[in-house]
């Protein structure tokens, strides 16, 4: 062996080590060093720019010199020197140095704010600023606090990534133009917050259970660390019904995990799954804090979509057609979000009771919608409610297009196995 492949291998665990620490440093602390760096600066852009530059000299430096006993610190006073650097470009001498030691003190210092006992939540109530367009602040709390990248926010807001990204741009741009403080709120703050966190703690959770098997760390990671935030929120506000229903409907449908992938790892829709592998202690809790936010007697979203997820669980248990009930539910869920997705379980409700006409004539309500064109669930319905119609070759080409839509390969086959079934059908 030559010299140089045995240098070669010698540093193979070396990269191995710095690339395994930067990415575990990049999932417990992103947010928390880019909100740190925009806090100094106001400029969020700039901020996630120079962290980035840090990683880069991470992982060309931890190899040949060991990675850090603090990464955070090494990897926050590198970014610091970028922005010292940029600033300098610009003719100003606002920012100073400071050694890792001092930074990583500071750090846990501001982090924690007041009496929120998470730094990631705390500085997620930062972003949720009044100032901020109410539109981009869930967005920019998944961006910068929880790492999704443009693609998956857009998704969860039914928007295309290049206008989520050009949406995270300009908030970004007003941010840093404006001066707008990047600071923990005070407590009688949080409740006008409160809205804008639940929505992006919601959507974090809805992005991790896209893995249905759990194979997906990052995504399981995400999930769980949806219900720990909410968890916090609860015990922060104890009396914010919404906080409690989130956190309710999470647990139902995280009870259910288990249940979503049969033995052989092929996707379970819910009236086909086997209730005996639900979590029902998860669902019990479920239960109880359902129970606890409706005896504050102020319902809205959250309550109600998990009010709907009981009365699944309650049909499960005894075996009784609800089915009205759960369309009472998607009602006044409607009435309250006015959201096509909404819209469309609904009318899956509706081809329970009234049967597929029915319930197709209710998808036509909102088909001119322009966001449901990509909209893998809005084909996928139209779909079994055109076959279950009769309506085969409709029902075909609703399936290919849900097909070509569906990112998860399990769901994708489920897909294409009812749409074999038709095929055989008109063959």
């Amino acid at each position: 062996m030559s010299d140089t492949n045995e240098s070669i291998v010698a540093t193979e665990p070396a990269n191995t080590e710095a690339r395994s620490t930067a990415e575990a440093v990049a999932r417990r602390s992103y947010g928390k060093l880019v909100a740190f760096l925009a806090a100094r600066t106001h400029d969020v852009s700039a901020a996630e720019d120079a962290l980035s530059e840090a990683f880069a000299a991470a992982l060309a430096d931890w190899p040949q010199n060991g990675c850090p006993a603090n990464p955070e610190a090494w990897l926050l006073t590198v970014a610091r020197r970028k922005f010292i650097d940029m600033n300098r470009r610009r003719h100003s001498d606002k920012y100073v140095d400071e050694d890792p030691q001092q930074i990583a003190e500071i750090l846990e210092s501001t982090s924690c704010g007041m009496e929120i006992p998470d730094r990631r939540l705390a500085l997620m109530f930062a972003c949720a600023h009044p100032a901020i367009d109410k539109t981009v602040r869930s967005p920019l709390i998944l961006q910068v606090l929880l790492g999704l990248d443009a693609a998956a926010i857009a998704s969860a807001f039914l928007m295309s990534p290049a206008a989520m990204s050009k949406r995270l741009v300009r908030a970004k741009s007003k941010i840093r133009e404006a001066g707008i403080p990047f600071r923990i709120p005070e407590r009688e703050e949080l409740p006008a917050r409160l809205d804008t966190v639940l929505e992006a703690i919601y959507a974090a959770f809805a992005e991790g259970w896209i893995d249905a098997a759990g194979t997906d760390i990052a995504r399981r990671d995400l999930a769980e660390e949806a219900i720990f935030l909410c968890r916090i929120v609860t015990e922060l506000l104890p009396e914010e019904p919404e906080a409690l229903g989130l956190l309710a409907l999470m647990l139902y449908a995280e009870a259910r995990r288990p249940a979503r992938r049969s033995p052989g790892g092929e996707y379970v829709p819910l009236a086909d799954q086997d209730a005996a592998r639900w979590n029902w202690q998860m669902i019990d809790e479920a239960e109880e804090l359902l129970r606890r936010a409706s005896a504050y007697g102020s319902v809205a979203r959250y309550q109600l979509e998990a009010a709907i997820q009981s009365a699944h669980v309650s049909r499960r248990r005894s075996g009784d057609a609800n089915w009205q009930a759960v369309l009472q539910l998607y009602d006044a869920l409607l009435a309250i979000s006015g959201s096509p997705v909404v819209a469309i379980n609904r009318a899956l409700a509706i081809a329970e009771i009234d049967g597929a006409s029915a319930a197709l004539q209710s998808l036509d309500e909102i088909a001119a919608d322009p966001r449901l064109a990509q909209y893998q669930p809005w084909w996928a319905a139209r779909a079994e409610l055109l076959a279950r119609a009769g309506a085969t070759g409709e029902a075909r080409r609703a399936y290919e297009i849900a097909i070509g839509l569906e990112r998860d390969p399990s769901v994708r086959r489920f897909l294409e196995r009812r749409q074999s079934v038709l095929a055989s059908k008109t063959s």
